[in-house]
């Protein structure tokens, strides 16, 4: 509740103007590491909104770790676009190789799912990420 309060609150008046966002695309075989979340809005990939001057490799890292319990190993920017589907942002988003042990958050739960599995409950806001998906 508080989530979806915080973006309809952000949408209608961003005072601090467009936020930018990294999220992470892990890959096992043939699933990708999602976040079911626990705000019910569906499911996300690791990532989120940087801090002020904070990098995007560094949100990146800080936010996997956080979501997920894995550690960064390497990362490849692939894509960066805007979306205004949640909250006015721009978004990059990196190709990630990392290691640890898969863990809960607060924010959900990391889990390893297919693109057909995750395309139903995505995120508006990463949606055009699918098609990334399909070229990995």
């Amino acid at each position: 509740m508080f989530a979806r309060t915080c973006f309809t609150l952000y949408r209608s008046l961003p005072i601090f103007g467009t936020l930018r966002a990294a999220i992470g695309i892990i890959q096992r075989e043939n699933k990708f590491l999602v976040i079911h979340r626990n705000d019910g809005r569906g499911l996300c990939f690791p990532g989120g909104i940087s801090s002020w001057r904070e990098v995007a490799e560094d949100t990146l890292r800080r936010e996997i770790l956080e979501e997920t319990g894995l550690s960064v190993t390497g990362k490849e920017l692939k894509l960066k676009y805007y979306s205004d589907a949640d909250v006015p942002c721009n978004i990059s988003v990196f190709a990630v190789q990392a290691s640890g042990e898969l863990k809960n958050s607060w924010e959900g739960s990391p889990q390893w799912m297919t693109a057909a599995e995750i395309e139903p409950a995505l995120l508006p806001s990463q949606r055009p990420v699918l098609e990334l998906l399909k070229q990995i």
